[in-house]
């Protein structure tokens, strides 16, 4: 007479009691339909309890707490992986755009470039680096702008190859270019070359009161106004120190042992003054004795570079052959074309002790090769063109010349004591060269020192 319910039975007996129904459904349906009849609502409470069961047993709470932080863990990841997946995409846009703008200037023509055209690229500077310095511009979130500066790089890159395609299109119109725009726009040090550029805007701090002195020495000559720039201090490293002292025991012995006390280069300076503004022996011209300083010098830097490198310069830069008993002995099939360049990035290590900081730059027609002193140590430290002239610029090219194989021009600036060397270019004769300028410089001491019997002679010509 009682009814069982599901409710009421384990899960094994609940499996018995479903067998039966079914068997009794089969021989009996009435009695099956009548005594087994279940509301809806008890049906969908019955399965949701058996569905909690089941969870909990499956899936513990404290792991469906977990499994929701992950979701919301990888939710977050994703979002970020999104926001960097935008930021590489614009760094590479601006990285692309960057390039195109170098391509851009590099494929232009050199016979097209104008000087309107450096003057745009001067523009595109400025706006860059105002955009890298205000912080509300959307280039300022890119690292490549930010913190490499990559957009203001690139027109730089480009303004200098610009006029580097002038320089060797136009000379006068790269120079009245340069002129035009330097230092104002264009730092003079990112020029590449500085021959003939003026020297503009001079901070008055930095001008010298000797600059403005100007007129005629005693023999009617006229002065060459003095360096309008501070001296620099330079800082001599162990090489420069050693390399140094080598050159003035060389001095010493070409000079027939002239030496002093005196440390450093103004010791090395004495020695040179000495030698130059000597009496001369009877029936020794002046002529002569200038022959006399350039050999000198040139047996000088011959030694210093030992009997092993210059053979191995002419071969290897210049293109002579050896003597090998040959035919070709002693014939030229060089200079190479690397041996400018390689001879300007390797000058400055080892002939700062000399002219001290000095860096690669390009030679007048625009080729690879130059090399610009930045403040000669020879020359400021002197404050003689004589000097500069006979024991250091024409040594220097004949040296080369005639020793490496290698032609060379050296041009300084009495104004501003840079110093121009352009290796592979043939020199003028400093009498028909317009830069170089006629008289003594004038606080000039080696015409003060000058023996009296050769206050006629033109020292520094």
């Amino acid at each position: 007479g009682n009814i069982i319910t599901p409710t009421m039975m384990t899960r094994p007996s609940l499996l018995t009691f479903v067998g039966t129904v079914a068997l009794a459904a089969t021989l009996n349906p009435p009695l099956s339909s009548a005594a087994f009849s279940f509301s809806s609502h008890q049906t969908s409470r019955a399965a949701a309890v058996a569905n909690n069961r089941f969870r909990s047993k499956i899936i513990p709470s404290h792991d469906v707490s977990r499994l929701q932080r992950r979701t919301q863990l990888h939710s977050s990841l994703s979002d970020d992986s999104s926001d960097a997946l935008d930021k590489i995409s614009s760094e590479l846009k601006e990285l692309a755009e960057c390039t195109s703008l170098v391509y851009n200037y590099l494929s232009k023509p050199d016979k097209e470039v104008s000087a309107e055209d450096v003057v745009l690229a001067c523009d595109a500077v400025d706006n860059a680096a105002a955009d890298n310095d205000n912080e509300s511009t959307s280039t300022k979130k890119l690292y490549l702008d930010e913190y490499l500066s990559l957009r203001q790089k690139a027109h730089e890159f480009g303004r200098y190859h610009l006029l580097v395609k002038l320089l060797k299109s136009d000379y006068d119109a790269y120079v009245k270019t340069a002129d035009f725009l330097s230092p104002s726009r264009i730092a003079r040090a990112d020029l590449p070359n500085l021959q003939d550029v003026a020297t503009n805007v001079i901070d008055e701090a930095t001008v010298t009161a000797s600059s403005t002195i100007t007129g005629d020495d005693s023999n009617g000559q006229p002065l060459v106004p003095d360096c309008e720039l501070e001296p620099l201090s330079y800082n001599d490293s162990p090489l420069d120190k050693l390399l140094l002292s080598l050159f003035r025991n060389l001095v010493t012995k070409n000079t027939g042992g002239l030496k002093n006390d005196i440390p450093g280069i103004e010791g090395l300076l004495v020695q040179g003054q000495q030698y130059m503004t000597q009496e001369l022996p009877e029936g020794v011209t002046y002529a002569d004795h200038t022959k006399a300083q350039h050999t000198m010098v040139k047996n000088t830097l011959g030694g210093l570079m030992t009997p092993v490198l210059p053979p191995f310069y002419r071969i290897f830069m210049s293109g002579i052959v050896p003597n090998l008993g040959t035919e070709y002995d002693g014939k030229q099939f060089g200079p190479w074309f690397y041996a400018p360049y390689l001879t300007s990035i390797v000058t400055p290590t080892f002939f700062g002790f000399l002219v001290g900081p000095s860096k690669p730059n390009r030679r007048s027609d625009g080729q690879r090769g130059g090399l610009v002193v930045e403040k000669c140590k020879f020359l400021q430290e002197s404050g003689c063109k004589g000097l500069c002239l006979h024991q250091c610029k024409i040594p220097a090219q004949e040296f080369f010349k005639e020793e490496l194989g290698l032609a060379l021009t050296v041009k300084p600036n009495f104004v501003t004591q840079e110093c121009q060397w352009s290796f592979g270019e043939t020199p003028l004769p400093p009498e028909e060269d317009p830069s170089f300028p006629t008289g003594c410089l004038v606080g000039c001491e080696s015409r003060k020192a000058m023996a009296v019997g050769r206050k006629g002679d033109a020292l520094c010509m």
